[in-house]
């Protein structure tokens, strides 16, 4: 006889596993920063791994504004590095993070040559948070979009993470021609929800239980479903979550988060129009991910998920890394980094090879001149010289 949960067992079984999923934020010892002061989302450190700070700048989205009937635009904050490189990466974050989750990308694709660059999506680090913005994928697409047309940035690599890797390939979907290239980085998008399912998302998760999610379950959530090799380089996001929680705008933020689960969970669009994508695609994943496929609903292995939605981008690379979670760009930073290097490497170097030199043609040799020579000349003539006749002055 086969064995099925009861929709109540299920429903705490889901309910326990989205809590911990959407903490992307967290880990290490809780009762540390207990007591310590509120920290605001404007107040995030956005340094390098040997504490440099990175200048952040922002745009307003007034495009999407316009698109999705905000009465204000958002303001997008992002991060710029090596603004003369050539290539252009943009990295986009996953569900709960922000762009210091790509601290151990950043100044090392930046080292190599490319423009990099990184933003916080709407609802998330330093970026508004508005009520108004649908946070769907689409919607967080055309932020990309957004603030790469008004950098004037033509032909970007599109990097993202979880739900900034179904928001790349929104982007790819939508606007095929665009990218140069897309790299997944255990991308959401692949995995088939029912619309029971999708309806049990927006149905279930609310602020309220971000709020009240106890700081034990954000260290378990983030520890156990996010990383594979946990090391104390960590400790900040602990840290961080733990100290955000008491912010002014956390409120805002977990709505944000309730909302992209919808979006995230919606996936219908990227799934059938995925084979659109023609720009050269490399998906890169943990194959210790507890995240996808989501084991409650539907269990399974992170591969058969990843191989399924290779098969449906022509010409798409796929490599798995072993001993490594879901946010792999952190857990297997250096493999990672490999990984895309070497990629693009192949599609989308720093600085595009010039063409070999095509050397000067010489300069023409004078005809030689024939002059007739006369019979006699007069003792009181001079005798004709070589002097060249004076040129043109150039200005």
């Amino acid at each position: 006889m086969k064995r099925t949960l009861s929709l109540p067992t299920l429903s705490m079984a889901l309910l326990l596993l989205l809590l911990l999923a959407l903490l992307l934020g967290s880990g290490g010892c809780i009762k540390r920063y207990r007591t310590a002061p509120a920290l605001e989302f404007a107040q995030l450190p956005y340094r390098s791994l040997d504490g440099k700070t990175w200048p952040h700048k922002s745009i307003r989205a007034k495009a999407v504004a316009k698109r999705y009937k905000m009465k204000r635009a958002p303001r997008v904050v992002y991060v710029e590095l090596n603004p003369s490189g050539g290539q252009t990466l943009v990295f986009i974050h996953g569900l709960g993070s922000y762009l210091k989750f790509w601290r151990y990308q950043l100044d090392t694709f930046a080292a190599k040559g490319y423009r990099v660059i990184a933003l916080d999506l709407p609802g998330y680090g330093k970026s508004d948070k508005p009520a108004s913005f649908p946070y769907t994928m689409e919607a967080m697409a055309d932020v990309v979009r957004e603030l790469l047309v008004q950098l004037g940035i033509r032909k970007p690599v599109l990097i993202g993470h979880s739900m900034g890797g179904q928001t790349a390939l929104s982007y790819a979907i939508r606007y095929p021609r665009e990218p140069r290239a897309v790299v997944l980085t255990s991308p959401a998008g692949f995995e088939t929800f029912s619309k029971r399912e999708q309806l049990w998302f927006a149905k279930v998760l609310s602020v309220r239980l971000i709020e009240d999610t106890p700081e034990y379950a954000i260290w378990g959530g983030v520890r156990r479903n996010n990383f594979y090799r946990w090391k104390p380089d960590y400790e900040w996001l602990i840290e961080e979550r733990t100290r955000l929680k008491k912010a002014k705008q956390f409120e805002q933020y977990a709505y944000a988060n309730v909302k992209s689960v919808t979006g995230l969970a919606r996936n219908d669009f990227v799934r059938e129009s995925a084979k659109k994508i023609v720009a050269p695609t490399l998906i890169v994943y943990g194959e210790k991910d507890r995240l996808i496929p989501n084991p409650f609903m539907h269990g399974g292995f992170t591969r058969t998920v990843m191989r399924s939605g290779a098969k449906k981008i022509r010409g798409s690379k796929l490599v798995g890394l072993a001993r490594c979670g879901h946010t792999v760009q952190m857990d297997c930073h250096d493999e990672y980094n490999a990984a895309v290097t070497a990629y693009l490497a192949q599609v989308a170097p720093p600085i595009a090879k010039a063409p070999a030199p095509v050397p000067a043609p010489a300069p023409p040799r004078r005809a030689p001149t024939s002059q007739p020579v006369p019979a006699s000349r007069p003792a009181s003539q001079a005798s004709p010289t070589s002097q060249p006749a004076s040129q043109p002055t150039t200005r």
